[in-house]
């Protein structure tokens, strides 16, 4: 049994209008990890405290491996 989650929500309406501020392509909700994944960049960037964080600098690189298990959420 997992415990909840605590991560507070996130907008959907702020997810549907925000874009990779490097590549201005559409970003992946990674809900299990926090995180808005831009494929074109290759970088995850991270939200914290229900703020997505989007400044290249505090982006994670993800491989190609993580790109092809990678989902967006429903």
């Amino acid at each position: 049994m997992s415990a909840p989650s605590t991560a507070p929500a996130v907008d959907r309406r702020l997810l549907e209008i925000l874009v990779c501020p490097l590549t201005k392509t559409v970003l992946e909700y990674d809900a299990e990890r926090q995180e808005l994944v831009s494929r074109a960049a290759r970088l995850a960037y991270p939200i914290r405290d229900g703020i997505p964080i989007m400044l290249p600098e505090e982006a994670r690189p993800i491989s190609e491996e993580e790109l092809k298990v990678a989902r967006p959420a429903p």
